[in-house]
Parts: C-alpha cells; sequence; structure tokens
C-alpha cells in the first residue's frame, strides 16, 4: 500500500497510508490529511489512488502545490516523490507503482467541443494518446492489451466482458470508446474530470477534478469509486454517455 510521510524541517511527524481512493489535504479539519498551519489552505490538495497509481492535483491553494521543487497543478506520482506544502513535506512511497508517463492520466478522453477547438493539435501528438472522442476528433483503436491484476497462485481469474462508453450529447454524439485501458479519463480539464477503471471485478468510476461530481442515472455520485452496470447513464462535464457491456 502506497504512503505519505509528513515531515517539517526534517522531522518526521508520522506515516499516512493511503487507505481511501480520495484523500483530501488542507488546513480544515474535515481534511483526510489536516496540516493546521496558515501557509496552508482550507482545501489544498487532493490525492486520487486507483489500483496502484496515485494522482495530486492542486485545488487551486493560495501558495500552491510543490512536487520535487517544481509548482504542479496536477501530477502523476512516482516513487520517493516529495510533496511541498509550505514548510511541510509528504514524501510518496509506494514500491508497487508503475513505470508510466505523466501523460497517462489524460491518456484518453472525452472532450467538449471549445477544448478540442483548443487543443486538437497537442492532443493528436501528446497528451492523450490514440484514441480520442470529440469534435474534429477521429476514433482508432486503442491498444488491445489490458492490463490484469494478479489472482491468488492456483486461481483461475474471472474474463470481465469488454464494455464501452457512447456519447449521447453534444457534437461526439454516437461516437463509441472501447474501455480496454486500466484507467480512462473523461471530462473536461479545470471543470470536471472523472476516471473509470477497469478491475477484475468490474469497471468504476471515480471522480477526480471538479466542484459537482458525475452523476449517473440521474443521481450525483460522491467521491468513493462506483460500479458501474450495463447501460447506466453517466453525465459528465455536461455530455451524457451511455456505459454498457459489449455482447
Amino acid at each position: 500500500m502506497a504512503k505519505l510521510i509528513l515531515s517539517m524541517d526534517g522531522l518526521v511527524l508520522k506515516d499516512i497510508p493511503l487507505t481511501k481512493e480520495r484523500m483530501s489535504i488542507g488546513r480544515k479539519s474535515h481534511n483526510d490529511i489536516q496540516i493546521d498551519n496558515l501557509a496552508i489552505s482550507g482545501e489544498h490538495a487532493v490525492i486520487v489512488t486507483i489500483l496502484n497509481d496515485s494522482f495530486l492535483e492542486d485545488l487551486g491553494s493560495t501558495n500552491g502545490t510543490l512536487v520535487n521543487g517544481v509548482q504542479i497543478k496536477r501530477h502523476f506520482l512516482q516513487n520517493a516523490d516529495t510533496i511541498e506544502l509550505g514548510k511541510y513535506k509528504l514524501k510518496y512511497l509506494n514500491e508497487a507503482v508503475q513505470q508510466a508517463t505523466p501523460a497517462d492520466f489524460e491518456k484518453t478522453m472525452v472532450l467538449r467541443p471549445d477544448v478540442m477547438r483548443q487543443t486538437a493539435e497537442q492532443m493528436d501528438k501528446k497528451a492523450f494518446g490514440d484514441t480520442q472522442v470529440g469534435q474534429g476528433a477521429t476514433t482508432t483503436q486503442p491498444t488491445p492489451a489490458a492490463a490484469t491484476a494478479s489472482v491468488p497462485p492456483g486461481a483461475a481469474p474471472a474474463p470481465l466482458p469488454l464494455a464501452a462508453i457512447q456519447v449521447l450529447s453534444g457534437t461526439g454524439s454516437g461516437k463509441t470508446l472501447e474501455l480496454v485501458k486500466t484507467l480512462t479519463t473523461l471530462g473536461k480539464p479545470g471543470v470536471q474530470v472523472a476516471v473509470i477503471a477497469r478491475r477484475p471485478q468490474g469497471y468504476f468510476i471515480t471522480h477526480v477534478e471538479g466542484t459537482s461530481f458525475p452523476v449517473v442515472n440521474g443521481k450525483s455520485l460522491d467521491a468513493q469509486a462506483y460500479p458501474l452496470a450495463d447501460h447506466d447513464i453517466v453525465e459528465i462535464a455536461g455530455v451524457k454517455m451511455e456505459f454498457f457491456v459489449k455482447a
């Protein structure tokens, strides 16, 4: 299990296991990791952990968030990264972390038309990998191999049926994206972002960014992972999509 080591001026204060999928950091008492210091914003940052991967996001804090001395907005955490919040440091330790690039967090996205127009060229070349659904984007086949979780010796993993999402609203209506990757990121950066995780137990959606949470079948979710069922209607950043299991 990944953990953080909180320290100040070289003095270790405590170990903090990342036991929840979404853990908030801030000065106010309702945060999962409370740091009672005026240099820390009330709701400063959040860490989202899915499978073996953790992602850090600054929540618009006053003094910012540094990782290894560099100010970040969103960062894919790797083993031994040091998060700096004022005089406090949080060292991220996770020996099981996958060797991935920071762009993996946003490898696959469904974007609203205004974002597509502004960043289409960059997305095609760098940030969003090989699969896009949206205004002006083409849909290509993603890598066929999906990551699988380890199972106990002698136990045969139950086959997970392939699922997909179909865009129901907006200019990308009708386009379909197969959920073959371990993580598929959906939404509009800066407004609302969620992640669909492909696990041995099924497909789960988790809120990552934004003040409002994803809506499934007309019901707003909370910070916890939510299991998706066949034909669920998901709404993220104003775009409606249908989750379905392929026969």
